[in-house]
């Protein structure tokens, strides 16, 4: 389900503002990182990089679009290569303040968000805060980009039925309405698989509206994409 080794970056989601990749395209986990780039006052982009995986040529990706300003872990299971990155850019680790056990896991400098993703113009949803399932994730939302780390996901494991976008398995049946629901956005990055650059907000309502409803196929289709089947 994870790939492993040195990794053959492949290119995705790119936008205005921004690109996707993925370090291993053919894992079954669908690992995508993105990078966002922000106008800065001097002229650069401060681009600001969530939940990286590493690769061979990842450095160049990230210098075409401006200066690293900080990377983002934006799920506390998803500390991927956030550290080495930012060690090698000279930028902090952003954490969400109400995120635990994440922070002392970097050597890199690490510098804490709530409400704003420093002055991103991203502002930061609180997606997932608990303990049952242990799950704490950040989303970040400029009212044009939407980027959720897992909570939903385009990865084939996710998606069900004719779905583009869907829920994860373990949140079907409690699925993120009351920080999701009724955003407009006008594309939707994810942490497992390719982005949704098309009719981004009626995908999201219906993965959201159609979660439980579709949940007995897709426990299925999960199940039996861990079981390789």
């Amino acid at each position: 389900m994870k790939g492993s080794g040195e990794g053959n970056l492949t290119e995705i989601d790119r936008f205005e503002h921004g690109v996707g990749w993925m370090a291993y395209p053919d894992e079954g986990m669908e690992r995508a990182s993105h990078a966002l780039a922000v106008p800065s006052a001097d002229g650069d982009a401060d681009v600001w990089v969530v939940d990286p995986v590493d690769a061979p040529g990842v450095d160049d990706l990230l210098d075409s679009l401006g200066t690293v300003a900080g990377v983002v872990v934006g799920l506390d299971r998803h500390k991927r290569d956030a550290d080495v990155i930012a060690q090698r850019h000279d930028a902090p680790v952003f954490v969400p303040d109400w995120m635990d056990g994440v922070a002392s896991e970097f050597a890199a400098t690490t510098a804490r968000f709530s409400g704003e993703l420093a002055d991103t113009g991203f502002r930061a949803l609180e997606v997932r805060n608990s303990t049952i399932p242990p799950w704490q994730e950040v989303g970040l939302y400029d009212g044009e980009t939407l980027v959720v780390p897992e909570a939903v996901g385009t990865a084939d494991f996710f998606r069900a039925g004719d779905e583009r976008l869907g829920v994860h398995p373990m949140l079907r049946l409690v699925p993120p309405r009351e920080a999701l629901g009724g955003l407009d956005p006008e594309r939707i990055l994810v942490g497992h698989g390719s982005g949704i650059h098309e009719d981004a907000s009626d995908a999201l309502a219906d993965a959201l509206n159609g979660s439980r409803r579709r949940a007995p196929a897709a426990f299925t289709k999960a199940l039996r994409s861990f079981v390789g089947k």
